[in-house]
Formats: C-alpha cells, structure tokens, sequence
C-alpha cells in the first residue's frame, strides 16, 4: 500500500518529532519533511508535494492560517489539518475559511489523531465532537443575518478582528497593528482581508468610516494622527 506523503509544520522540535515517531510506526502515513514557519512550510509544499500536512497555528514569520491560505492557493488538492493549543473560535473558522480541513488540539490522544487524519484523507472533517459543535452554532448565528443589509455587516466581525479595525482606524500601520496585539504582520494582513471582505469595501479608509458611522468603533480624537 502506498503512505500518504505527511509534512509537519512547528516551531517546537520536540513535537515535531513525537509526531513524526507516531505517524511513521503507522503503515499508512510517511513523514517526508518538516518546517518550523509558514513560509518554510510553503517552500518544502512546493518541493515535496505531500498529500497532508499538520500545520501549527502560532508561529513566527508566517503564521499556520497565512500558510494554509497561501498553499491552498497553490496546492488546492493537499489536505491540511491545523494543530494548536488554543481553541479560539476565531483561529478555528478563520483556519476553516482559508481552506484546511480539520482543526485539532494538540492536547488530543494518540488515536483519535491517527483515526481523524485518516478520516481527513477521505475527504472527512477533522474535528472533534465539540469543535464541530462550535462550528454549528456560528453557521446558525450566521444564517440569522439578512446579508442584504450593510448595518449587520459590522456585527459579524470577531473581537480580534475589532481590535484590528479600532487601531487602523487611528491611523495605525500594519506594523504598529502587528506590534500592539502581539502578533506577526501577516496576521494584521489577514486581519484585513477578512475585514474588508465582511464590511463589503475595498479600503482600509472604507472600512473605518463604516465602522464609524455603525458605531463599532469610536471617533477618532482631535490629535489623531491621520495615516490611512
């Protein structure tokens, strides 16, 4: 029986090579290359062309949900299952968004990982019965919205992605954005699409205003400084 080409993507060695002692002792799977950031896992996806790859979330450089975004783009046919130890329902539908098809703590014990990767590769969704449970009730409080309507756009931003706007708003670069809530720029740039796709607008200047005028973020300041 031919395995099924894996590339793991941490920045944690020693989990990476747990992982990889784990799948290699199953007859199904073969670990054929590692990465330790987004953009590395990008560079070895497009050398190896493994047919699954474990993608950390929280890495520097380039995040797991930038990477999956960008080998999805590239590689539509991989299957991806993200791993982390944060199960922010943010991280979980933005991860789902960009195309992965699983979403799984790495607290999870050694079989139900084996059983839910090889469930991934027939086309099944890699998520545990709680997870999937979140994912139902954001598609049900998602269902509720009339789209048509430009003043419900702005609720169905996340927290996180609030955050974002707010500062953007106050003229804030990506960078300063990035440095603020402690995390790669990258993400800030993520951040951004989704927001402008979600407010249905195509700049940053469009998108403060927006928010704005439905009161999700305050006015600015007298002394704000006007970058955007």
């Amino acid at each position: 029986m031919k395995k099924i080409r894996v590339l793991l993507v941490d920045d944690h060695h020693l989990f990476r090579e747990g992982l990889a002692r784990i799948l290699n002792s199953q007859k199904e799977f073969e670990v054929v290359g590692e990465a330790t950031n987004g953009l590395q896992a990008l560079e070895e996806a497009r050398r190896l062309e493994p047919q699954l790859i474990l993608m950390d979330v929280a890495m520097p450089v380039c995040d797991g949900l930038e990477a999956t975004q960008r080998i999805k783009q590239e590689l539509p046919d991989v299957t991806v299952v993200m791993l982390t130890v944060c199960d922010e329902n943010e991280k979980l539908f933005e991860a789902i968004r960009h195309g992965a098809q699983g979403y799984l703590l790495k607290s999870i014990r050694r079989q139900e990982i084996l059983s839910l990767l090889k469930g991934a590769m027939n086309g099944e969704a890699a998520i545990t019965t709680a997870l999937a449970g979140r994912m139902l009730e954001e598609f049900r409080r998602l269902h509720q919205y009339d789209r048509d309507d430009p003043e419900e756009e702005s609720s169905i931003l996340t927290e996180r992605e609030k955050e974002v706007l707010v500062l953007v708003a106050t003229g804030a670069t990506n960078r300063e954005v990035a440095d603020r809530l402690c995390v790669s720029i990258h993400t800030v740039k993520t951040h951004m699409r989704n927001i402008l796709e979600k407010l249905h607008v195509s700049s940053r200047r469009e998108a403060a205003s927006l928010a704005r005028r439905q009161g999700l973020i305050p006015p600015p300041s007298p002394d704000a400084v006007r970058r955007i």
